[in-house]
């Protein structure tokens, strides 16, 4: 079940290299500084609470280049299947191919086995072509979703491909700046809308930290027979600009 991507970058004999000016450093942002000639800043902010049923999902919509925002407004929730979700980090082109690949594997063994496929099964379909394919790859997802097995349930896979199961899980850029404040509000056994507030809290802090995490928050509540989208537009935000 392997897959291999193939890169895309020009060979280095025809490749065009532009000069870099580095004693410039101090023109440069704090995101940009540290990158390598040809290599552009890329982020975002995604996390999953599990609740008593189910399961609530985030992310932010930025998605940026560089210093340049390419989309505002995009979706970085992706369906997996029924009731199984994922939240995309990284390469956006990596990660739509990763979901679509994943959509289709548990499509396939959904009509093979005439059952719902678990959200393990479907982490760790992620996680191995991740893993197998890590060389060609910038992919960090969670995935999460409900089932009738392990009920609500989330798994992270950051980049590399380690599959681990969690409590709770936040990823992208944004993440580094909001894991006190998870650390601080998360508890065991939290209410549908206690998951809901706690998702848009975080992440609302870390769009307000992180220059590549922006734009509006969008969230999915998974529970047994229902799958319930919002979002959050950004000048409604529960912190951040508009309301200080």
């Amino acid at each position: 079940m392997a897959l291999n991507f193939r890169s895309h970058h020009p060979h280095p004999h025809h490749a065009h290299t532009p000069d870099y000016n580095y004693g410039s450093l101090s023109q440069k942002s704090a995101e940009t500084r540290n990158l390598k000639p040809g290599e552009v800043s890329t982020g975002t902010t995604i996390m999953a609470i599990p609740f008593e049923g189910g399961v609530v999902l985030g992310a932010d919509s930025r998605v940026s280049t560089g210093t340049y925002v390419a989309n505002r407004v995009s979706d970085k929730i992706a369906q997996l299947h029924d009731q199984i979700w994922c939240c995309r980090s990284g390469s956006a082109a990596d990660t739509q191919a990763l979901t679509d690949y994943v959509r289709h594997y548990l499509a396939q063994l959904a009509m093979e086995t005439d059952r719902q496929p678990t959200v393990k099964q479907a982490a760790h379909l992620m996680k191995r072509l991740i893993y197998e394919n890590k060389d060609h790859l910038m992919a960090g997802v969670i995935i999460g979703g409900w089932d009738p097995i392990h009920g609500g349930s989330v798994y992270n896979i950051p980049l590399g491909g380690t599959c681990i199961k969690m409590p709770f899980a936040i990823g992208g850029s944004g993440s580094t700046y909001i894991y006190g404040l998870m650390d601080s509000e998360y508890k065991v056994g939290m209410s549908k809308e206690e998951a809901k507030t706690l998702v848009k809290k975080a992440i609302s802090h870390a769009m307000a930290r992180d220059g590549s995490s922006g734009g509006i928050i969008r969230t999915v509540a998974v529970e047994e027979g229902s799958t319930e989208r919002d979002y959050i537009p950004g000048d409604k935000l529960p912190y951040g600009p508009a309301g200080w």
